[in-house]
């Protein structure tokens, strides 16, 4: 999990996302509202949902290119759920809420596959440990 995520409010400007995006050098930002998050927009959200031919960027505000409703999931989760909620609903980041439903990370597909590539290796390890030599 990356903890101390970019947020914006869901009034930023669409061009204030982007240079956001670009400073911060991450793929999305949560959109919260009152401490809670409200939406999710990503640089694909940034390059696919805005027709700079009917508004400017900086009139285009977040809640117009947001995914509302985000996928949540609870920060003291079990690790194996994340996968399965990735799945369920198709997305590739889930953002980690306390009890309180305030943001405290977020899990990507890139981190799960981190995890998994170094429990292979740990695994793979193990395996050639205890093998016999022939």
């Amino acid at each position: 999990m990356t903890v101390g995520v970019e947020t914006a409010g869901p009034d930023a400007t669409v061009e204030a996302l982007a240079m956001r995006l670009e400073q911060a050098d991450v793929g999305c930002l949560i959109i919260e509202e009152e401490m809670q998050p409200v939406g999710i927009v990503t640089d694909r959200d940034l390059a696919t949902r805005v027709d700079a031919r009917d508004r400017p960027a900086s009139d285009v505000p977040a809640r117009d290119v947001m995914t509302a409703d985000p996928v949540t999931i609870s920060a003291d989760a079990d690790v194996f759920a994340a996968p399965r909620i990735m799945r369920d609903n198709a997305v590739r980041r889930l953002i980690a809420v306390n009890d309180n439903g305030t943001v405290v990370g977020i899990i990507t597909l890139d981190d799960l596959m981190r995890l998994f590539v170094d429990g292979m290796d740990d695994l793979t390890d193990v395996i050639d440990a205890e093998s016999p030599i022939y």
